[in-house]
């Protein structure tokens, strides 16, 4: 390789970045004492150019006539003090932290590692083994793309319904989707699959990690991968395996090419995005970007043992939230999505992390300042897994006005009143409409809790109601990874089985899952192939399972069509009623003086419910009204919004209830639309007036509508 021409360049913006001429060099390094770029070519043969220009410990250059497709790195010199916190080891080649696409993966050895493994002192003693050959490469692209007109598609918070899926494993093994193109972003917007979630009715999608993540070293002896993808190395770079066009910068216009397919179809792009902590570990973790660059800028170290990272991820190290070039990064990532990549929101993992100033979480942290001024961030949608592992990191609720969160207590309430907890009703009614205990009080709506009963983490729908206890031998750690805390019940038979009193069951608890989400205020979510009953075969933690164990199984969709059938109904039953998308709080008091309420709550035998009766643990039956005529808030236009009325009938009990309907002043002439016992409702259906009896089957809800 020929030394290249080399300017001064400019300190911003950082990473590398073309222009049509030449690409503008730049990276952080506040304890570099000297910085160099690495040039790469498809043989692997490396030109260093040393940075000379340094401003506000930005180093940078511009190398005329150097473009997109360039392969690079950096190397820093400086101290490797771990006790002291410093790890700079110039053998090692770094990823460049903005890097818009990466080229390659890890190859797992001495030389990745910045200490000598198995050295007499833990970590102390450097490595002088060049990384280049088993390093992944960043690739300077070029942006320009044409969108055709597109833009967010800004789908109001309460019309959403979030299908959660994998960008692999939704698609590799669908047989309507060419094989090469399987597992991949073009494979995500075939026909096949958009006429699925077009007829399913959900309007976003939330992607599992896309961000260039690294297959983690234990697992990779193990025989396995970081099929989840919650092990981040490069914020602004689409991961390279996803891609059926190649890895050499092309992942970047796929990307954009499905965003684009999506908003045609009607359907956001949500990216679960995972800036708490990055793929490098604990102090005995590889040196492969952030680590080699500055250390103890980039994560939070133990202040009275700057060797070892404060861990609130359970992953080995934590992010600095506290160092602005920290904060600058995720904000330039974040627009970086918005923005040249066209995506409609994030979900962010392990959020509370986030908000950890010193220790403590803290609601108001910089971070979430910075995101609510931002006028770029602050028009998406900002979804907070409200949580972390560290003390005091179960925040659900306590996030900022602008945010939705997923609602940890939703998904354990609703599965406890199915499988027949005892524990009171009460909770069960606060989940069902919006949990306004948790979010009301500091002038949230409805739409801030994103209900789930299943996500990625955990059971699917399926094993939720056929295991007791998880199955997860097949990740090689004797089964003791994954919740014990599953709250499932296998309806009386471990796993599967051809019993068919059992298997109905099953079915028919699945419905009941499925039909309470969509009946519930807030934001529904699925899990994909949760609609047709995909199985894990008991696994609750398949994060590492790149495999049939994860794959979605797609030949479900015929085998239990019924399901897939019964779950269209619920979205498009959701969609049709505004009564179940309401955008303000019940309150539940006799509106304009007619004596008429916007939700009522009933006993089976057609009175009130008493106080006494909401706080009895094995009260498992009600019914409640919601008034559609009673919807107080306006169209985008400023139109009363009118809708027909719901009563929704519960019975979680092991027997039969019957219901009788209370005569109250909503009107009269109801006809049942939903039975989870019986989901194919006789044509005409049958009506029901007030004082009539309805039998409700054990273990079911029974939904009746009347026409406003």
């Amino acid at each position: 390789m020929t030394t290249p021409e080399r300017w001064p360049g400019d300190a911003y913006p950082l990473g590398a970045t073309w222009d049509g001429r030449g690409t503008n060099f730049s990276v952080f390094s506040e304890v570099g004492e000297r910085v160099q770029l690495c040039l790469l070519d498809a043989e692997g043969h490396e030109e260093r150019v040393d940075l000379t220009e340094v401003d506000g410990f930005c180093w940078h250059a511009y190398l005329p006539g150097v473009g997109p497709g360039q392969r690079y790195g950096f190397r820093v010199h400086g101290a490797y003090q771990p006790a002291q916190g410093s790890r700079c080891n110039p053998a090692k080649l770094l990823l460049d932290p903005y890097a818009k696409a990466v080229e390659g993966e890890v190859g797992w050895g001495q030389s990745v590692y910045g200490y000598q493994l198995g050295g007499p002192d833990e970590d102390s003693t450097p490595d002088d083994s060049d990384s280049l050959a088993a390093m992944p490469r960043s690739v300077v692209v070029d942006t320009e793309f044409d969108w055709e007109g597109d833009q967010q598609l800004r789908t109001p918070w309460h019309e959403t319904v979030v299908y959660e899926a994998h960008v692999r494993g939704l698609t590799k093994l669908h047989p309507g989707v060419a094989p090469e193109l399987r597992g991949t972003y073009a494979g995500m917007t075939t026909p096949a699959v958009l006429q699925h979630l077009h007829r399913l009715g959900v309007s976003a999608v939330e992607l599992l990690p896309v961000h260039q993540f690294v297959h983690d070293h234990v697992l990779v002896r193990r025989g396995l991968r970081n099929y989840w993808g919650y092990n981040s190395i490069c914020y602004l770079a689409p991961h390279n395996q996803y891609s059926a066009a190649g890895q050499g910068g092309q992942q970047v216009d796929e990307f954009k090419t499905m965003v684009k397919g999506f908003h045609r179809a009607g359907i956001e792009v949500i990216l679960d995005v995972v800036y708490n902590h990055t793929a490098e570990g604990s102090n005995l973790g590889p040196t492969l970007s952030f680590r080699g660059l500055d250390n103890a800028a980039y994560y939070r170290l133990r202040q009275d043992d700057p060797r070892h990272y404060m861990d609130y991820t359970g992953t080995g190290n934590t992010l600095n939230m506290l160092h602005p070039h920290v904060l600058q990064l995720i904000m330039d990532s974040l627009r970086y999505w918005i923005q040249e990549m066209h995506v409609d929101g994030f979900r962010f993992d392990l959020a509370a992390a986030l908000a950890r100033e010193l220790h403590d979480v803290d609601r108001l942290s910089a971070f979430f300042d910075i995101i609510q001024q931002d006028p770029v961030i602050n028009q998406v949608k900002l979804i907070a897994e409200p949580w972390d592992v560290g003390e005091g990191g179960y925040q659900v609720g306590n996030f900022p006005p602008l945010w939705s969160e997923w609602n940890g207590k939703y998904r354990d309430t609703v599965r406890d009143y199915w499988r027949g907890a005892e524990r009171g009703v009460a909770e069960f009614a606060y989940r069902l409409t919006g949990s306004s205990d948790l979010y009301a009080s500091n002038g949230r709506r409805p739409f801030a809790s994103l209900n789930f009963v299943t996500c990625h983490d955990g059971f699917t729908l399926h094993d939720m109601v056929s295991y007791d206890g998880k199955h997860n031998q097949a990740n090689g750690e004797d089964n003791r990874d994954g919740s014990d805390d599953n709250r499932s019940w296998n309806c009386g038979v471990e796993g599967e089985t051809q019993d068919p009193q059992v298997t109905s069951l099953r079915a028919q608890q699945q419905r009941n899952l499925l039909a309470t989400l969509m009946l519930s205020q807030g934001v529904p979510m699925l899990l994909a192939g949760d609609e047709f009953g995909r199985t894990q075969q008991g696994n609750n933690n398949a994060y590492c399972q790149d495999n049939e164990i994860s794959w979605v199984d797609w030949s479900l969709a015929d085998s239990n069509s019924e399901l897939l059938a019964f779950t269209r109904q619920m979205v498009h039953l959701r969609h049709d009623h505004r009564v179940l998308r309401r955008r303000r709080w019940f309150e539940g008091v006799p509106l304009h003086g007619q004596g008429v309420s916007d939700i009522g709550w009933f006993t089976p035998q057609g009175n009130e419910m008493t106080d006494e009766e909401w706080g009895q643990g094995f009260v498992k039956s009600m019914a409640v009204f919601l008034n559609g005529t009673a919807i107080v808030a306006t169209d985008s236009r400023g139109r009363a919004l009118k809708g027909a009325s719901l009563c929704i009938l519960f019975n979680a009990h092991s027997e039969a209830v019957e219901f009788r309907l209370p005569r109250i002043e909503w009107g009269d002439g109801w006809h049942l639309e939903v039975s989870t016992h019986d989901p194919a409702v006789a044509q005409p259906p049958p009506q029901y007036h007030a004082g009539d009896a309805i039998p409700v089957a054990a273990r079911s809800l029974v939904v009746l509508m009347r026409r406003a």
